[in-house]
């Protein structure tokens, strides 16, 4: 059994850490809600974004436009969205655990990946990965803006038209609220032609552009409109990881607290236990002593 000595150092220790996790906890709550707030009112932009383009997709005047051509998948760009600390419960390994996945239904297609790795922890990953080529490394940071988008996402947008690549995919994490969290793959190029399952249950009325008209032309007009609703789709989509990376960690830096708590009286009954016993056994030990000398 340990020492008295030995379980104040133990409780000390954990008494240390819980002030760690407790302060983590208040940060992360503190970042939750500003980027909750920025996640929840971009959002209604980036689902009308995505309507939009789905509706532009449908338009015979864009079937030649590169954006929108839909083409046999042989090379594939994923971009994948975790964070560069961790400590944030499964969510980074959710993420990765998706890319994976991906991976390795691509690679059992005979379908060429390469990876934009937004967060270190997701570059970590990607960098112990064989046969698997890393395009770009990108912070995730505490802040996104439109610059961190445009770069990864004109990247995508010039491989796309060279035809080096036939489908830029990005994985991430939707923000759904505090406590709420989904793991997402979504289709970014070609610009349109993917409708996923939440896509597909939405009721919200699609918009009839058949009689619509381009000026000066449809090229020049499709090309600066998708660019920019595509940006509104990855900002999005970063900006929902951020917020879920902060509410996860909230949430396992509390767990992380509420477990010291627990450790800390389990070690104090312990302590007490240990220096009951060693008073009873001097108790008898005084009283052995004294019966002797009688």
């Amino acid at each position: 059994m340990a020492s008295t000595r030995q379980i104040k150092s133990r409780i000390r220790s954990v008494k240390s850490n819980k002030q760690i996790t407790k302060a983590m906890e208040l940060v992360a709550a503190s970042k939750l809600r500003k980027a909750q707030e920025v996640a929840l009112s971009s959002r209604d932009y980036a689902y009308t974004s995505r309507e939009i383009l789905g509706t532009i997709a449908r338009l015979t005047n864009v079937e030649k436009h590169e954006l929108y051509e839909v083409r046999p998948i042989k090379s594939r760009i994923v971009i994948v969205i975790a964070s560069d600390r961790g400590l944030a419960g499964a969510y980074n390994a959710n993420v990765l655990k998706a890319l994976t996945q991906t991976l390795l239904a691509d690679d059992a297609a005979g379908i060429g990946t390469t990876v934009i790795a937004v967060g270190k922890k997701a570059a970590q990953f990607v960098s112990k990965l064989t046969d698997v080529e890393a395009l770009g490394v990108y912070e995730a940071g505490d802040t996104v803006t439109a610059d961190d988008v445009r770069t990864i996402l004109m990247t995508c947008i010039d491989m796309f038209r060279k035809q080096e690549v036939d489908s830029v995919d990005v994985v991430s994490t939707r923000f759904v609220n505090s406590f709420t969290q989904t793991v997402q793959q979504f289709n970014l190029l070609p610009a349109g032609t993917i409708e996923t399952a939440e896509d597909a249950a939405t009721d919200t009325p699609r918009t009839d552009m058949s009689d619509a008209l381009f000026e000066p032309r449809p090229g020049v007009v499709l090309d600066y409109v998708t660019q920019r609703l595509l940006e509104a789709r990855l900002y999005q989509a970063m900006q929902d990881a951020m917020a879920s990376e902060h509410a996860m960690r909230r949430v396992a830096m509390k767990n992380a607290s509420d477990n010291a708590t627990d450790i800390v009286d389990a070690l104090t009954l312990e302590m007490n236990k240990v220096r009951q016993a060693a008073i009873t056994q001097e108790l008898s030990e005084i009283s052995a002593g004294v019966e002797a000398m009688k």
